[in-house]
C-alpha cells in the first residue's frame, strides 16, 4: 500500500490491504476497510492465523501488541486498541504481531497520553536530564497522591470538584440596566426525576436556594405517587441535557443556566438526581485512577560566528556592562577562544542571575545620496540567541562545559541584541541551529552553592538604611512618596527617587504595601546587601489583592522568594477568579527558570481540585505543545496533569479525536482542486467514522455542554479565506441546536484574549448593578492556527442587514431605518421596546469595549445582531490601536463605532427622543468609569500576555495605548472629560465610518 492512504476520498467501503508479521513467523496479508479498528483487526488475524502453521504457538491475543512505523517514522506499539487503522496511519501498510513486555496498564496509560498531549513520552526520557526525570518524579507523585484525596472526599465535596457551580457575579435576578425590581416575581420551574418520565412544574421564588426546590419537588412527589417522604440533602439539581449541576448555599438566580432562563423568559428543565447515582460516578473515575566569593564571574566562549556578545540579567534588569567578544571572519565554523569577563564579583550574582548571548553581524547601512559627506554608518543585524542560567535547579553554580541550541532571531528586530525576556530552554531543532559551547570556570575546588535565605549571614545595622517611623519624616519627603505610589503610571524613575524609596522601604512596606512592585524595580539585585535585605523585607510584608499580586509573574521580578510570595497571594483567589485569569497564568509559565516552581504546582493543584480549570488548563497548554520553545515544560506539565486524573484522559481524548477530524475536513475544503460544495461536506460528514468521531463528546468550548448527535444536514462552510466549518448539532432537550464554528490557518488567541477581557468587563459591570448585555462569545485555541468558536444563535451581520434592505450595495450602509425595521420584524408589538432595549445597553457596552481596547477592522460584516436586540462584535484581528491601514491612509478614524442608524434605534426612530439618548450616553460615561477604577487590573493581565508572541502585543510600548484609554494616572473628572471628548468625536465623525463601510460592501457584493 502507498504510504498516506488513508485521505478522504479513500475512506467509506473501499478497502486496504494489509500486510501482517506474526512472531511464529508467518506472514499474512488480506484487505482491512479504513473503519476497522485496532481490536477488530487483531480478531481477524487470529481467524485467518487459525489455518496456517504453528497458530497453536500463539497464546491469548490480550498477549500481544501490534507495532507500526507511523507517518513521524518511528516505531509506534498500538495499545490502544480502540483506534480505527484510519487514525493511526500507518507510513506503509505493514503491522507486525508482538508479544507484550511490561506493565500493559502502565504501558496504556502512556500511549493514551501520549496521543492525548501531542509529544510522545519517551522523548522526555530521552532527554536523560536529572532536572526532567526528578521533575516527572516529583509531579507524578504530588498528581497520584491528589487523584487519591480527591476519590475519598464526600459526595458533596466530590461534586464541587467534577461539576463547579457556574455562577454570575451578583445574585440579583437579570433586569434592564441597573433597575432592580423590589418586588420578584415567583418563577415556573419543569422538574422531573430521573429514571421518570414523569414531570412537575413548580413555582418557586428566584432568590432561594436550591435546597428549597428540591423540597418543594419532593413533597410534589410525595403527595403524586404516595411515597415515603425523603430529605431533600440526598439529592442534587441537574440541568437536563448538560453536566451542568445546581446545588449549595447560593441564590438560583446566581446560576448561569437559571440567569439566562430569567433574562429570556423560558422555563429552566431540571432533573432530581439521587446522591448514590453521584456516588457511581465516583466511584467509577476511582476504578480508573487506581490504576560570597570576591571573585570576577569569567565564563568562557570556546565557539560559533561573526561578533558574539554576552550580558547577566535578573529579569529586565542588566547586572553589570555587556561584554563583546572580538571580531571573527565569516566563515562555516567560526571560532572564539575567549574568556568573558563581567564587572561583578561571583558573591553579588542575584539566585537567578541569566547569561544571554547574541549572535550578531556588522553590516554597512546603505549608501546616503550623493552631496551628502557623512562616512556609512554600521549596523548590528541580529543572527541568533540563546539564554542560561548561571545556577543550575539545585541552586549549584555552573561548572564545566555546556553546548547551547540558539534560537533564531527576528530579521525586523529593532530592540537590543540580547533577549533576556526568552526562554532558556535549548533549540530542539539541533539540525538547523547555530551551537554555542560555553565552559564555566570552576572557581574553587568544592561546588558553590547559592545559600537559602534562612542561612544568610544577618546584616549589621550599621549598614542598613531604615528610617524607624513614619511620622518622622519630613513634610516634603512624606508627599514625595505619596505621589510616586499614588501614581499607578509611575514605572520609571530617577535616581534621586530610587534612593528616597530604597531608604523608606519600611514605610512603603507598612504604608503603601500594595506598590511592591516599585520597590522591587528599584532594588539593586547585583548588591548582595540589598537583596537579602529585600528579602527579609518580603516575610513581614502583608499579602496582596490578587489584581496587585499577578504583576509580579513579570519577567521582571524573577527572584523565587518574591514568586513564592505572589503564590502564596494568588492562593486566595476563588475558582471563577482564576479562571478568569487563566490565560495568562499559563503564558506567564514561559517566564520560569527551572521546571519545578511554584506557579506549576499551584496551577496543577487548582485543576486537580476543580475540574473545569482542569480542562482549560490542558487545551491552554495543549493549544501550544508545537511551539518549540515551551513544548517540553507544557509536555511535562500535561503529562502530570493526565496521571492525576486518568479519568479525564477519555473524555479529552474524545474532544481531540474530535478536532482531528474537524481539521481533515477543513483540510479537505480548503484544498480540492475543484469548487467544493457544501454536499460535499455533508457527504464526508455521514461516513461513519466522521459521525462517530464527531458526535458524543464535550464541548471544548463549556464542558457542561454535551455535543450529541452532529446533524451533517446544517452543516456548511463559510465562503471567507479559511473557508471555516460550520457544524451543527441536534439538541438533547428542548433548547435550540448548539453550533460550533471550526476555524483552521488563523491564531485565535488574539480573540481569546480580546472576549476574555471583554467577559471581564462585564463581571465588573455586573458586580455595580449595571448589566449591559454582553455577549462575550466562547472561543478556545486548540492548537497551531486553528481552533473553535462558539455560534451565537438568531443573529446577523449588520452588512446583511443592510443589504437585503437595499436594492444597492452602494446605498446600503446609508440607509438607517434598515436596522430599527429589522428588529421590528423580528420583535412584534410589545417585544419591540424590551429589544430596542436591549440593544441600547448592550450598544453601550461595547462601545466602551472597543474603545478601551482599541479594536480596530470596525466594519458592517464583523458587527452582529440578535433577534433579540443585542449588538455584539466579532472577529478581533486588531486591537490596541493598530488600526487598519490602505495605501497609508488610516481606514478608521473613529475611536470607537456609533453610527446615526446606532442612533436612530436607541431613539426608537424618533429624531427628537434626547431622553433615550441621553440615557445611552449614561450608561456609556458610567461602564467607562468603572473600568477606569479597574485600570491596573487590565494593564497587568495584558503585560502577561507578551510572553505569547502576539504581534501586536510584545512589548510594554503596546500597552501605552491601553494605558492611556484607560487614563491611568488621572483623576475620574478628567478621564470622564478625555471620554467625553472621544464619545462627541465617534458621533460627530461617524460619516466616514459610513464611508469605509459602503466601500466594504461594494467589495462584498457578490449580487448580479
Amino acid at each position: 500500500m502507498p504510504p498516506g492512504k488513508y485521505g478522504m476520498q479513500e475512506e467509506g467501503d473501499q478497502e486496504i490491504m494489509m500486510d501482517f508479521l506474526l512472531p511464529t513467523g508467518i506472514f499474512l496479508k488480506f484487505p482491512v476497510s479504513p473503519n476497522d479498528t485496532i481490536k477488530s483487526i487483531k480478531k481477524m488475524v487470529w481467524k485467518n492465523a487459525r489455518s496456517e502453521a504453528l497458530f497453536s504457538a500463539l497464546g491469548d491475543p490480550d498477549a500481544y501488541v501490534f507495532t507500526c512505523i507511523n507517518q513521524t517514522a518511528e516505531r509506534e506499539e498500538l495499545e490502544e486498541e480502540s483506534r480505527r487503522i484510519s487514525d493511526v496511519r500507518p507510513f506503509m501498510g505493514v503491522l507486525r504481531l508482538v508479544a507484550r513486555e511490561g506493565d500493559r496498564v502502565e504501558k496504556l496509560t502512556n500511549t493514551q497520553i501520549s496521543l492525548l498531549i501531542g509529544k510522545g513520552l519517551h522523548e522526555f526520557e530521552a532527554q536523560k536530564n536529572h532536572e526532567v526525570n526528578e521533575f516527572r518524579a516529583k509531579m507524578r507523585t504530588f498528581c497520584e497522591e491528589k487523584a487519591q484525596e480527591r476519590q475519598m472526599l464526600p459526595w458533596q465535596q466530590w461534586m464541587e470538584y467534577s461539576f463547579p457551580c457556574d455562577l454570575e457575579p451578583c445574585c440579583s435576578p437579570p433586569e434592564c440596566g441597573s433597575v432592580k425590581s423590589k418586588n420578584t416575581k415567583k418563577i415556573f420551574i419543569n422538574v422531573k426525576f430521573e429514571a421518570c418520565d414523569e414531570s412537575f412544574m413548580l413555582q418557586q421564588d428566584p432568590q432561594d436556594f436550591p435546597v428549597a426546590l428540591m423540597k418543594s419537588a419532593l413533597k410534589k412527589k410525595a403527595t403524586v405517587f404516595r411515597s415515603v417522604r425523603q430529605e431533600p440533602e440526598d439529592y442534587t439539581l441537574q440541568v437536563n441535557g448538560r453536566w451542568e449541576f445546581i446545588y449549595g448555599n447560593h441564590p438560583m438566580c446566581q446560576f448561569k443556566y437559571m440567569f439566562l432562563c430569567l433574562r429570556n423568559s423560558q422555563i429552566p428543565h431540571l432533573t432530581m438526581v439521587h446522591h448514590t447515582t453521584i456516588s457511581k460516578y465516583q466511584e467509577e473515575q476511582g476504578r480508573m485512577c487506581s490504576q560570597g566569593y570576591k571573585t570576577p564571574f569569567k565564563p568562557h566562549v570556546i565557539p560559533s560566528s561573526n561578533h558574539f556578545c554576552a550580558g547577566l540579567f535578573h529579569g529586565s534588569e542588566l547586572l553589570c556592562k555587556v561584554v563583546t567578544t572580538s571580531e571573527v571572519t565569516v566563515c562555516s565554523e567560526p571560532l572564539w577562544d575567549q574568556k568573558l569577563e563581567f564587572d561583578i564579583n561571583v558573591a553579588d550574582l542575584p539566585r537567578m542571575s541569566r547569561l544571554c548571548f547574541a549572535l550578531y553581524a556588522v553590516i554597512e547601512k546603505a549608501k546616503k545620496p550623493r552631496g551628502t559627506k557623512k562616512k556609512n554608518k554600521k549596523a548590528d543585524c541580529p543572527i541568533a540567541w540563546v539564554n542560561t542560567m548561571v545556577f543550575d535547579y539545585k541552586d549549584q553554580l555552573k561548572t564545566g562545559e555546556f553546548l547551547l541550541s540558539t534560537w533564531p532571531s527576528v530579521p525586523d528586530d529593532k530592540s537590543d541584541l540580547l533577549n533576556p525576556m526568552g526562554t532558556v530552554e535549548k533549540n530542539p531543532n539541533v539540525d538547523s541551529a547555530a551551537g554555542l559551547l560555553i565552559r564555566f570556570p570552576n572557581i574553587r575546588p568544592h561546588p558553590l552553592y547559592y545559600p537559602p535565605l534562612d542561612k544568610v549571614r544577618i546584616l549589621k545595622r550599621g549598614k542598613t538604611f531604615y528610617i524607624s517611623h513614619f511620622t518622622s519624616l519630613t513634610q516634603l519627603k512624606r508627599m514625595k512618596l505619596k505621589e510616586i505610589m499614588d501614581n499607578k503610571n509611575h514605572t520609571e524613575f530617577f535616581e534621586d527617587e530610587k534612593d528616597l524609596l530604597w531608604k523608606l522601604r519600611t514605610e512603603v512596606r507598612d504604608h503603601y504595601h500594595e506598590s511592591l512592585s516599585k520597590l522591587l524595580l528599584i532594588t539593586k539585585w547585583n548588591r548582595r546587601e540589598d537583596a537579602v535585605q529585600m528579602m527579609s523585607l518580603l516575610r513581614t510584608w502583608r499579602d496582596l489583592p490578587a489584581i496587585h499580586a499577578l504583576e509580579l509573574l513579570d519577567y521582571s521580578f524573577p527572584d523565587p522568594v518574591v514568586r513564592s510570595f505572589t503564590i502564596r497571594c494568588l492562593r486566595k483567589l476563588s475558582d471563577d477568579e482564576l479562571l478568569q485569569y487563566l490565560i495568562q497564568l499559563v503564558q506567564v509559565l514561559k517566564y520560569e527558570s527551572y521546571l519545578d516552581c511554584d506557579l506549576t504546582t499551584f496551577l496543577l493543584e487548582r485543576a486537580l481540585s476543580n475540574w473545569r480549570i482542569g480542562h482549560f488548563l490542558f487545551w491552554h497548554l495543549r493549544s501550544e505543545i508545537h511551539v518549540a520553545s515551551v513544548s517540553l515544560r507544557f509536555g511535562l506539565i500535561l503529562e502530570a496533569y493526565c496521571r492525576g486524573n486518568i479519568h479525564h484522559i477519555k473524555l479529552l481524548s474524545k474532544q481531540n479525536e474530535a478536532l482531528g477530524k474537524m481539521k481533515a475536513l477543513s483540510d479537505f475544503v480548503k484544498s480540492g482542486s475543484q469548487k467544493m460544495t457544501a454536499d460535499d461536506l455533508k457527504l464526508c460528514i455521514r461516513q461513519e467514522s466522521y459521525l462517530e468521531a464527531l458526535s458524543d463528546l464535550l464541548s471544548p468550548l463549556n464542558p457542561s455542554i454535551i455535543l450529541t448527535e452532529i446533524c451533517a444536514d446544517k452543516c456548511r462552510f463559510m465562503d471567507s479565506k479559511m473557508k471555516p466549518i460550520w457544524l451543527m448539532y441536534n439538541p438533547c432537550t428542548q433548547e435550540d441546536m448548539v453550533g460550533i464554528i471550526f476555524k483552521n490557518g488563523d491564531d485565535l488567541r488574539q480573540d481569546m484574549l480580546t472576549l476574555q477581557m471583554i467577559q471581564l468587563m462585564e463581571n465588573l459591570w455586573k458586580k455595580e448593578g449595571l448589566d449591559l448585555r454582553m455577549i462575550p462569545y466562547g472561543c478556545l485555541s486548540t492548537g497551531n492556527k486553528m481552533g473553535l468558536i462558539e455560534v451565537v444563535k438568531n443573529s446577523d451581520t449588520i452588512a446583511n442587514i443592510q443589504r437585503n434592505s437595499s436594492n444597492s450595495a452602494a446605498t446600503a450602509a446609508f440607509n438607517k431605518d434598515a436596522l430599527l425595521n429589522w428588529l421590528k420584524s423580528k420583535n412584534p408589538e410589545d417585544k419591540l421596546d424590551r429589544a430596542i432595549e436591549e440593544f441600547t445597553l448592550s450598544c453601550a457596552g461595547y462601545c466602551v469595549a472597543t474603545y478601551v481596547l482599541g479594536i480596530g477592522d470596525r466594519h458592517n460584516d464583523n458587527i452582529m445582531i440578535r433577534e433579540t436586540g443585542q449588538l455584539f462584535h466579532i472577529d478581533f484581528g486588531h486591537f490596541l490601536g493598530n488600526f487598519k491601514r490602505k495605501l497609508g491612509i488610516n481606514r478608521e478614524r473613529v475611536p470607537f463605532i456609533l453610527t446615526y442608524d446606532f442612533v436612530h434605534v436607541i431613539q426608537q426612530g424618533r429624531t427628537n427622543n434626547s431622553e433615550k439618548f441621553e440615557r445611552f450616553r449614561e450608561y456609556c460615561e458610567r461602564a467607562y468609569k468603572i473600568l477606569c477604577r479597574n485600570g491596573m487590573l487590565f494593564v497587568n493581565l495584558f503585560a502577561m500576555m507578551k510572553a505569547a508572541g502576539l504581534p501586536e502585543l510584545t512589548s510594554f510600548k503596546d500597552i501605552q495605548y491601553l494605558k492611556d484609554s484607560l487614563a491611568l494616572g488621572k483623576s475620574e473628572e478628567e478621564a470622564l472629560k478625555n471620554f467625553k471628548v472621544k464619545f462627541n468625536e465617534a458621533l460627530r465623525e461617524s460619516w466616514k465610518t459610513k464611508v469605509n463601510w459602503m466601500m466594504h460592501s461594494l467589495a462584498k457584493d457578490n449580487r448580479p
